[in-house]
């Protein structure tokens, strides 16, 4: 049994809540932290639970607040979990001073390389840890699960989409972070944490793991802006829709018209995901 998660802040909305919580984490050896939202049907019994993971520089806060989710979410009784994307004040020397590694750029693997690997496992918390904690500790229905993401976090969805079968019934994305292996922040991120051997970094990246793990019992679902200026560099839609073509993984990938990378375009477009995995999910 764990210790029960501390309670930061709570904000009522279309009959749920939002809560912004805290725990002690043993995957991360420290504090922390993700929000929750409970919509109206949890005071009824366990519902179908999302995890959403955030891209770079974000924390639990930014889809919480700027997405617009919890109005569907409520109308279909999702719960939405969304984790921070690193830990944070671990002490490990220059973990602040870039955008993309270190904190708010955990890209969700588990670091290998010292002094990363003290903390820095963020596969095994978003798949093992959370998912079992918040089963523990809230009413959600862990054989009801789905995850999605935006850019790394898209990244981190279909990775771990890809990786646990048994777990997630549903996955989404929006402007995923495709092939990680093939792209400089990617490349950056993994010799970081993973070391020089690109055969590690293979476990992480989408785009490798459909060739031999794609599933025939899901479609994802991705949508990626036309207007993203991250698109062709960073982002690579086009090899994932290849790879996915190549290993038999159903995909819908949807190019928004002028859309670019931000939560203008989430929001735009997050009610499509809700009723997407709610379908899945039997919400």
């Amino acid at each position: 049994m764990s210790a029960a998660p501390v309670l930061r802040e709570e904000h009522r909305h279309f009959g749920g809540a939002t809560r912004f919580y805290s725990h002690v984490s043993d995957a991360c050896a420290g504090e922390m932290r993700f929000s929750v939202f409970h919509p109206p049907q949890a005071e009824q019994g366990p519902v179908p639970v999302l995890t959403y993971l955030s891209g770079l520089t974000c924390t639990e806060e930014n889809f919480t607040i700027k997405a617009g989710a919890q109005r569907v979410a409520a109308e279909l009784g999702l719960m939405i979990v969304a984790p921070d994307t690193s830990p944070r004040g671990t002490g490990i020397a220059g973990e602040d001073e870039a955008w993309n590694f270190g904190s708010g750029a955990g890209f969700y693997c588990d670091a290998t390389q010292a002094p990363w690997s003290a903390h820095y496992q963020m596969y095994s918390y978003v798949t093992q840890e959370l998912p079992a904690y918040i089963t523990e500790h809230f009413p959600a229905d862990e054989e009801r699960q789905g995850i999605f993401g935006h850019s790394m976090g898209g990244h981190g969805a279909l990775v771990a989409a890809l990786r646990n079968p048994d777990l997630y019934r549903s996955c989404s994305a929006f402007a995923p972070i495709c092939n990680p292996t093939r792209c400089e922040v990617g490349q950056k991120a993994f010799a970081g944490y993973l070391g020089p051997d690109e055969a590690a970094w293979r476990a992480y990246d989408a785009c490798e793991l459909v060739l031999g793990a794609a599933r025939d019992d899901l479609t994802f679902l991705v949508d990626q802006g036309s207007g993203d200026e991250f698109k062709d560099s960073l982002l690579l839609p086009d090899a994932f829709l290849a790879a996915c073509k190549a290993g038999g993984q159903k995909l819908e990938l949807r190019l928004q018209d002028g859309y670019d990378h931000s939560y203008y375009f989430i929001s735009s477009f997050i009610e499509n995901h809700l009723r997407h995995h709610a379908a899945v999910l039997g919400a």
